[in-house]
């Protein structure tokens, strides 16, 4: 099969499992049920339907005509990664709303998975859909998921304690400290979709997302500072349960439903974040009998001010990487033009970083773009797209580390 082809045989798949679901339309997003920037494989639906690769973009399906949007960072990626049976849009130009507004009639449905859109995301959806009078419908199955065959599975990467060499304040006083804001707000618990929060509160990091260290997991945390952690128990080391001690609670991912509705038949005040925190999550906890309290992350904050250990360790991760740089810059200025290509300059400095110490992976795709790919704002180097270094041209290089003491990101132009 053909790309075209491929994309032309799913996109019909989708169409036919809309029917059956009597859906006019549906949006795939690109997200996962944590709104993470990066997602796994078995979260990459736009790409599946698609084709196309970047981190941001969405699509919607009706059952006569497609529509992609991403923004100005993608869409030379998109037209040529994404099949012309899409109408492609940068949403400088037109955003979904409007699209939808121009083709839905009143009275159609369009259907949205609540668990890949935030609450604040759906609202808006709403308003949309109650302007032009179509039907916005949560759907209890995906259709993309219910066509994708051979879709991977869920990632189980192994969760592992971060020390407090590393984290400068142990996981019961964060735990503390938060719990005195929950109850200023004078709320019961609050729901932390973000896996970046529970690995900052907990002390814990993962394996389950491309150049992040993240878990992917639910937790709850409580006015007495205990927490409730929902996690797929595949990823439970030995480590662990003495490193997080009794009052936090492990929970299989099952169970997670399961603790909403009983906050719901508590009649507790829940905090959210309204940006981060799945529709589906608000839902359950609506419909159970839970009074929501939107308002910010309360990991966002403290996550942010960085305490004279993390400090430090940001520092030492900068020079670590700095060394890893210079190595390979004295490498490249001895090459002649012509003769090394972007993955072979890729791959020569993920082995300068891999040498230092703490190193544990890039923290985004390397963008090694030469020549006319540096004009691709997230060019990422392919067999097919290789490209020697030429003289007279310039070479963008833009990559960065995830050490256990701190991340980089560096842009560097020769």
């Amino acid at each position: 099969m053909t790309d075209a082809t491929m994309i032309a045989t799913r996109l019909a798949a989708l169409r036919a499992a809309m029917a059956e679901d009597k859906l006019d339309g549906f949006i795939v997003p690109m997200a996962d049920a944590y709104q993470n920037e990066y997602v796994p494989p078995a979260a990459r639906r736009v790409e599946y339907i698609t084709g196309f690769t970047g981190s941001a973009g969405q699509a919607v399906v009706l059952r006569d005509r497609a529509a992609f949007f991403t923004d100005s960072r993608y869409t030379l990626q998109a037209k040529h990664e994404v099949q012309d049976m899409f109408t492609r849009f940068d949403t400088a130009d037109k955003l979904p709303a409007d699209w939808l507004a121009e083709h839905l009639q009143a009275g159609q449905r369009l259907g949205y998975d609540p668990w890949l859109h935030a609450l604040q995301s759906v609202e808006r959806m709403q308003k949309a859909a109650a302007k032009q009078r179509f039907d916005l419908v949560a759907v209890t199955r995906n259709p993309v998921d219910a066509v994708w065959t051979d879709r991977p599975a869920p990632p189980a990467a192994p969760v592992m304690p971060h020390g407090e060499e590393f984290t400068g304040k142990v996981s019961a006083t964060k735990r503390l400290e938060l719990a005195e804001k929950l109850r200023a707000q004078n709320c019961a618990a609050a729901i932390l979709s973000d896996p970046s929060s529970t690995a900052w509160l907990l002390n814990i990091r993962g394996g389950d997302v491309a150049h992040a260290p993240l878990p992917l997991s639910f937790s709850i945390l409580n006015t007495d500072a205990t927490v409730d952690w929902f996690v797929d128990a595949r990823k439970i080391t030995p480590e662990l349960t003495p490193h997080l001690g009794t009052d936090v609670r492990v929970h299989s991912a099952d169970a997670f439903a399961g603790a909403l509705a009983q906050l719901g038949k508590k009649k507790a005040r829940v905090l959210v974040d309204p940006q981060l925190c799945a529709a589906w999550i608000t839902q359950q906890l609506t419909a159970s009998g839970a009074q929501l309290v939107q308002g910010d992350d309360l990991c966002a904050l403290p996550r942010a001010c960085k305490n004279a250990v993390e400090q430090q360790g940001t520092r030492a991760a900068h020079r670590r990487d700095g060394a890893a740089l210079a190595r390979f810059f004295a490498w490249l200025a001895q090459q002649q033009p012509g003769t090394v290509g972007e993955l072979q300059a890729e791959k020569l400095l993920e082995e300068c970083r891999a040498a230092q110490n703490l190193y544990r992976g890039p923290s985004f795709a390397t963008i090694a773009g030469s020549g006319p790919h540096g004009a691709i704002v997230h060019y990422r180097a392919t067999p097919a797209t290789d490209r020697k270094l030429q003289a007279g041209e310039l070479f963008l290089l833009d990559s960065g580390g995830q050490y256990l003491d701190g991340t980089t990101d560096v842009t560097r132009t020769v």
